[in-house]
């Protein structure tokens, strides 16, 4: 019986949860050839042996082509699953809808309480990625506690990738003299906070730089911090070449499930700065320096006090390297692989 893969991921831009589930699929693919991506029309493009199923696009080719053509369990890594599917593990990445609303649109909010709500009661099984994010949804949801179960990230795709190093001359930007955001306008991404923050770094000189996609239908946008520079998207190259080239890398979130470009930033060898939550504080163990995401103030003179510190920046950089050393997606993707199996085939 093969174990599949729902690749909806495969045709949504690229953000956290896409990342995880590119990431982790190759990795599942990798340690067993006999995992089957399914995806939708354009989907199976790049994947060598990916099947594409359907006609549909989005939520129709989740809830009706894909359970269709499903020969097996399955397997959800982008927070959604089909209904009607009968064997199955979700990944649920936070409890987001429920914990911060304010950031999410109300249909949005809706029809993800509803849908995994129905799916919990049917008896998937829940995979997140902390520990926090685990009582999130202990909290939240109707999961007995032995549902939900909680797998490693990695922080090592960009490792392999040579840095493209021209978006740095293209913007203008001289390494370490800018201070680098990765998020989008996502209400609970903050980065409004960092409008304090880009006013001090003007009057050294020194440009705010943020990385992303600016919003989504799905989310209540907030407000862009001037003054900024917006790249917009990069290839994972440009982001590289950004994360090694910056002086700090600021994370402002109020809420997270994991937090992964913290520690794609460490990966690169960039000092942190990132909020005092508890996902954060999970994800990033010791190796950065935490702020109140509720303080402009305190978010501004933390970044400056690690920007203005060489020997802080250099203890930042290391600690980071340390702490992201064994942070791997084979590693993920291994206890993944152990769940799935004994949870679904057995």
């Amino acid at each position: 019986m093969n174990l599949c893969i729902n690749g909806r991921f495969t045709t949504q831009p690229l953000s956290g949860v896409q990342r995880f589930a590119v990431e982790i699929t190759r990795a599942l693919q990798t340690r067993d050839p006999g995992y089957a991506l399914l995806t939708p029309r354009g989907g199976g493009t790049a994947w060598l042996g990916a099947r594409e199923v359907g006609a549909h696009q989005g939520q129709g080719w989740e809830q009706f082509d894909l359970p269709r053509a499903v020969d097996g369990p399955l397997i959800n890594l982008g927070n959604t699953g089909p209904l009607l599917a009968r064997r199955q593990l979700v990944v649920i990445h936070d409890a987001g809808v429920f914990s911060t609303p304010e950031a999410y649109s109300r249909k949005f909010r809706l029809w993800y309480k509803l849908m995994q709500s129905v799916l919990i009661r049917r008896g998937a099984i829940i995979v997140t990625v902390s520990e926090f994010a685990r009582a999130e949804i202990l909290r939240h949801l109707p999961a007995e506690p032995a549902q939900v179960l909680v797998i490693p990230e990695g922080a090592n795709h960009l490792s392999e990738i040579a840095a493209d190093n021209a978006i740095l001359t293209r913007h203008e930007l001289e390494p370490g003299r800018y201070v680098l955001a990765v998020g989008t306008l996502a209400a609970h991404k903050n980065l409004a906070a960092l409008g304090l923050l880009a006013q001090r770094l003007c009057e050294r000189r020194i440009p705010l730089v943020l990385v992303g996609g600016m919003g989504g239908r799905a989310f209540r946008t907030a407000v862009l911090p001037q003054p900024a520079h917006c790249t917009g998207r990069v290839t994972d190259a440009e982001l590289k070449a950004l994360y090694q080239g910056a002086g700090c890398f600021v994370f402002p979130s109020w809420y997270e499930g994991f937090g992964l470009p913290t520690l794609e930033a460490m990966a690169c060898c960039c000092p942190v700065v990132a909020s005092d939550i508890p996902a954060l504080r999970e994800a990033c163990g010791q190796a950065a320096c935490f702020c109140d995401p509720f303080s402009p103030e305190d978010i501004a003179a933390r970044v400056l006090a690690v920007l203005e510190a060489p020997s802080c920046q250099q203890e930042f950089r290391e600690a980071g390297t340390a702490h992201t050393s064994n942070l791997t997606w084979a590693r993920g993707a291994a206890v993944l692989d152990a769940i799935a199996k004994d949870k679904l085939l057995n």
